[in-house]
């Protein structure tokens, strides 16, 4: 049986320094040092409680989330992010956001009032609306999956993540100072077949490490997807598939600038890399902490691959080098 992957993936990232909150790029989204609003249109919201995050995850055995979250915990704590926590209201957002998306047949960071579902416009308005007011730093994904063979549910949630690791913008989710998370999902059929549509929202931005700027992938990072496709926006000078991004975050006050990127195979042969970094980015969705490095064509899957990036850090220069390798997955 083949497999078809026909949703595209969405982004929102809303920043605030761990001291000072600011205006941050993407999906229109924005952050205040005050607790968001419901935005208007959304049913009277919960009492703002800020729910605690859990220390142990409760999610269901062999579920999409919790097979997400620990595949995505793995590959963020490998590269020394912080590990996520679950919060409670942050699965009632997201999993509110990902009906809107099956009762729309959308793919959309964004709500609009008046469509079935809708609780609120922004990742930061739909915390609110659940309970979660607490507004330091914020990253918000979006997609789904349509498919011609029925997979498990741990499947869809590893898919999942492997798939926004494999956008030039959603690598975030790995590289990022956030250390809690909301996941939710809605199954549905098309055509017969299992049809499953989903978000993320990660919050909450801590200090990342002294050794800042980290990567993800980062030094014996294995599996990730050697090609994506079908990202919105479309990365820049792409014009099909690209190959696997590296992403590069320091702490949420920090300034990133990338200046240059290769990727060496083992043969020896060295792809130059499209770096791209806030000032950089066309799309003006990456945030002054992020950067990112890609190849522009598909990589070769099962390959090892050694990384080379240059670029500053609050203007003081940095250089990294690492080796990861591709498995046999499609992003």
């Amino acid at each position: 049986m083949t497999i078809q992957k026909n949703f595209k993936l969405s982004m929102a990232a809303i920043a605030a320094s761990l001291l000072v909150a600011a205006c941050g790029g993407g999906g229109g989204g924005s952050s205040d040092a005050s607790p968001a609003a419901p935005a208007s249109g959304a049913s009277t919201p919960a009492t703002p409680t800020n729910p605690a995050n859990l220390t142990t995850p409760q999610y269901p055995a062999d579920s999409f989330h919790l097979a997400a979250f620990n595949l995505l915990n793995q590959h963020r704590q490998q590269c020394g992010f912080p590990a996520l926590q679950e919060n409670t209201a942050l699965d009632q957002a997201t999993a509110a956001h990902a009906q809107y998306l099956a009762s729309n047949n959308v793919i959309t960071d964004t709500e609009v009032s008046g469509n079935p579902g809708f609780t609120g416009a922004t990742f930061v308005d739909r915390a609110a609306h659940f309970g979660y007011t607490a507004n330091n730093g914020s990253i918000g994904v979006s997609g789904g999956y349509y498919t011609n063979a029925t997979l498990t549910e741990a499947d869809y949630g590893q898919r999942a993540v492997y798939e926004f690791e494999s956008g030039v913008y959603h690598i975030s989710i790995a590289a990022s100072p956030a250390n809690t998370v909301g996941i939710g999902k809605v199954a549905t059929t098309y055509n017969g077949f299992p049809q499953e549509q989903f978000s993320l929202h990660l919050t909450n931005f801590q200090q990342v490490a002294a050794n800042a700027p980290l990567t993800f992938p980062c030094q014996g990072t294995t599996g990730v997807a050697y090609t994506s496709a079908g990202e919105i926006p479309t990365p820049p000078a792409t014009s099909g598939n690209w190959g696997t991004p590296v992403a590069v975050a320091g702490n949420a006050t920090d300034t990133i600038v990338m200046q240059t990127g290769t990727m060496t195979d083992a043969s020896g042969h060295v792809i130059a890399l499209q770096v791209l970094d806030s000032a950089k980015d066309p799309n003006k969705l990456l945030l002054p902490y992020q950067g990112v490095a890609y190849p522009t064509t598909p990589l070769s899957p099962n390959s090892q691959y050694t990384v080379s990036l240059t670029g500053t850090v609050n203007g003081v220069a940095f250089a990294r080098t690492f080796t990861f390798t591709t498995g046999n997955i499609v992003g």
